[in-house]
This record gives structure tokens, C-alpha cells and sequence, in this order.
């Protein structure tokens, strides 16, 4: 890991202007879900990983909070979650859809 190169982001990032903040935040959220075709069935998932957002909310949904999701997905962070959460909320329709076509019951 580049240490300088984390420290001069961090320092550019946090002198941004208010709205230039939100701006970055709105675009990072964004960039941390991709779709890729042959991927987990092509769904939405986060970053470079194969788990599905539709998976996160599903179990969100079904109660699981931050900490929970976080020891079954050791390898995610709570800025993922935050990034799944936010899909959803642009997404909902196709994430409801999703889920309700993996539906076991």
C-alpha cells in the first residue's frame, strides 16, 4: 500500500468545498457497485467482489444489521454497506426483483 500516496488523498479530499465534497462522495458510492457481465449472474455487485447487492439487502431486510453482515462478509467494509444501501435506494425495483427471483420459499 502507497502510504503517501492514501495520506495526499485523504488531505485533498477532506480540503474540498462542501458541495465538491458531496460530489465526491455521490461518485465514489457509485463507482463502489458494478455490474459485469458474466459475473454473479450479472448482477450489481460490490467493487471487484462477486457478492450481489441484492444478497446484502436481502439480508438486511431480513434483519441483519452492519456487524452481522460484516462477520458473514469479512471481506467487505461499512463503507460497502453504506455503497449496497445507497444502490438500493436508486435501485430498489431491480434489487426487490433480484431477491424475489432467489426466493426459496
Amino acid at each position: 500500500m502507497n502510504v503517501r500516496l492514501v495520506e495526499s488523498l485523504v488531505e485533498a479530499i477532506a480540503s474540498l468545498p462542501e458541495d465538491e465534497y458531496t460530489l465526491f462522495q455521490v461518485a465514489l458510492v457509485t463507482k463502489m457497485v458494478r455490474k459485469t457481465p458474466g459475473v454473479a449472474g450479472g448482477h450489481a455487485c460490490i467493487r471487484n467482489t462477486r457478492i450481489a447487492v441484492w444478497t446484502l439487502i436481502s439480508f438486511a431486510l431480513q434483519g441483519a444489521n452492519d456487524t452481522e453482515l460484516a462477520l458473514h462478509f469479512p471481506g467487505l467494509t461499512q463503507f460497502d454497506f453504506v455503497a449496497a444501501r445507497s444502490y438500493y435506494e436508486a435501485n430498489r425495483a431491480e434489487i426487490d426483483a433480484a431477491i424475489a427471483s432467489h426466493d426459496c420459499e
